[in-house]
């Protein structure tokens, strides 16, 4: 164990130390109205009268008033170090046994004592959404009172109850420039000192994690309070599809009604059927590890029977998904944390945030030898995107020598080709009271502790059986669009990230049920590339374009009429000619709390 108050905090004084506390206090102490004082050694501080309170703990220096502000010019501007931290912010406390606590300064000697140190986390003053750890290293010279003090603290955060115990962790070891075990080694002691337990598996082959999550029985998940994974976005969409492939049963979304045996709800709405179905291509063509050759095992019946362990029922909010960033593009990480960073990351993990994420189910529809419908069912956090997208992970594919870097040169690559794509989009019309949309002066962008998601209607998706927005086809209203495109683009979530700052729809929320359509029609050279440009741009306008359609809408189909039809799903390839998709709002729960900015 790190024993971090070595150069932490803390200065000595020769004076003796008085001590104030309540005697016999121990056992009875979480709880109580009554605080617990004593007068300790603040590393790199000086003297404090530390105090236990209901929510957390507070200090107050002593003697010297020197440490205790900052002056300019005879202008007070505060205190220039810590003087509480609350319990929902701590994640651990230690005894550190006996050694040095550092004077406040050079010219103050250093002491000899017993230690305990109290970690937790404190936010950038420059990056409010990135967390960095705090540790504060008391001393006292009497061992029984560090040791009393260390036992308090930990009582007092056992009873967030909403911190995991029990935890499986995935390492993708070639996530990002290769650096996914050296990111966990980098924050597994935060892990450890929480006294979390983890299970480690890293990963050998493309798909594994797919496998294990796919074939670990209920009973053996409900033994963790999660799962957390160091790698990108891609290995998350691998572990979430394990999960969900076999224990999430709903109704599919209706397929394109150019399919024998489709559910007619596109035809009763008014969209024309397509002259002939388009067939997919063979499996042998299809290479994702996660796309096996069985039927989906998904329920079609509204009733949703299923024989599933209550505990993973769906939507679950205890079960989390935890994501250590060491990915490409770490977009998920960057639009439920607001910080691309590990160490933040891990810090929401072991102090049991939560956030609810909405997921899209997306069905390829494909035609079987006897010309019956078969469909291969995925599921996507972030995006799913057509044309451009595809291109552009088709490409990144055959360069995965040059790590991070292969995507700037086939995304300029495929720019530079300029193709566009005959296709057929309908969408779910929804009205602008029922999607909330506000008017662009009024967007709300989706925060810690966001309005938008907690006030959105679940739409019956927590009971269980999850009821879609066309359960009732008499209500609902389907719209087409048809042309060539450049790009078909769905977006559940802002998909913030180094290269598009404010995401591709700034104000598309966690979990409120609706994804934002994006079409890109065929246009000029220039003119996408402006669109690009503004994408790329902190306060953008990337959708404001005639060229561009925004729908905002809880299901769509697609059908494409050439050749090649690749999708890029959560940074995963995916062959579809034909595709349907629909959103579950708040389907799975994230060890995150929201970005702070």
């Amino acid at each position: 164990m790190e024993h971090d108050g070595d150069g932490d905090g803390g200065s000595s004084s020769s004076r003796p130390i008085n001590i104030s506390q309540q005697p016999h206090e121990h056992d009875a102490f979480v709880g109580e109205t009554s605080s617990l004082s004593s007068t300790v050694l603040l590393d790199h501080v000086g003297e404090v009268s530390l105090t236990f309170n209901s929510d957390g703990l507070s200090w107050k220096l002593l003697g010297s008033s020197d440490y205790n502000e900052t002056t300019c010019l005879g202008i007070t501007l505060g205190s220039k170090f810590a003087t509480e931290i609350k319990f929902s912010d701590v994640y651990a406390a230690e005894f550190i046994n006996y050694g040095i606590v550092h004077g406040a300064s050079i010219l103050v000697q250093n002491s000899e004592m017993y230690r305990f140190t109290v970690h937790g986390f404190e936010r950038s003053k420059t990056q409010p959404s990135v967390w960095a750890l705090a540790v504060y290293t008391f001393g006292h010279k009497d061992m029984q009172i560090c040791q009393m003090w260390a036992n308090q603290i930990n009582d007092a955060i056992k009873l967030e109850v909403e911190r995991p115990k029990n935890l499986m962790v995935f390492i993708h070891p070639r996530s990002g420039k290769g650096n996914g075990y050296r990111i966990w080694e980098m924050v597994a002691p935060i892990f450890s000192r929480a006294k979390v337990k983890t299970k480690v598996i890293v990963t050998q082959r493309a798909g594994q994690a797919f496998d294990v999550m796919q074939s670990t029985s209920n009973n053996e998940l409900n033994l963790y309070d999660g799962v957390v994974t160091v790698g990108g976005d891609g290995f998350f969409n691998e572990i979430l599809n394990g999960f969900l492939k076999s224990r999430h049963k709903a109704p599919f979304p209706p397929a394109p009604s150019d399919f024998p045996h489709s559910n007619g709800v596109l035809d009763s709405s008014g969209v024309n059927d397509l002259n002939e179905a388009v067939a997919e291509p063979s499996q042998n063509e299809d290479q994702s590890p996660l796309l096996p050759s069985s039927k989906h095992n998904g329920s079609q019946d509204a009733s949703c029977s299923t024989d599933q362990d209550p505990d993973l029922l769906l939507p679950n909010e205890r079960f989390r998904f935890g994501i250590i960033p060491a990915g490409s593009t770490d977009a998920i990480v960057m639009c439920t944390t607001g910080a691309r960073d590990p160490i933040t990351s891990a810090l929401q993990i072991v102090l049991g945030k939560r956030v609810c994420l909405d997921i899209a189910q997306v069905v390829r529809w494909k035609l079987t030898s006897v010309s019956e419908v078969e469909p291969y069912v995925r599921y996507a956090a972030s995006f799913a995107g057509y044309g451009f997208y595809g291109d552009v992970i088709t490409e990144s594919e055959k360069l995965r020598w040059m790590g991070p870097k292969r995507y700037d040169y086939a995304g300029t690559k495929v720019f530079l080709r300029h193709r566009s794509y005959q296709a057929e989009i309908a969408y779910l019309e929804v009205k602008s009271e029922e999607s909330g949309s506000p008017s662009v002066s009024e967007r709300v962008i989706c925060r810690v502790n966001c309005k938008v998601c907690k006030s959105k209607s679940n739409r019956g998706n927590r009971a269980g059986c999850h009821s879609t927005p066309y359960s009732h086809p008499g209500e609902t209203r389907w719209l087409k669009s048809k042309g060539r495109y450049i790009s078909v683009g769905a977006a559940i979530i802002s998909n913030r990230n180094e290269r598009a700052p404010d995401g591709l729809v700034a104000d598309a929320h966690l979990s409120d049920g609706f994804l934002h359509l994006i079409l890109i029609k065929d246009c000029p050279h220039a003119y996408y590339l402006w669109h690009l440009t503004q994408l790329a741009r902190k306060g953008g306008k990337p959708l404001n374009f005639k060229f561009v359609e925004h729908h905002k809408t809880p299901a769509f189909t697609f059908t494409s009429f050439g050749n090649e039809s690749v999708w890029n799903l959560d940074g995963e390839r995916l062959q579809a000619h034909q595709l349907s998709a629909q959103v579950f709002q708040g389907l799975v729960s994230l060890f995150a709390s929201g970005p702070e900015v």
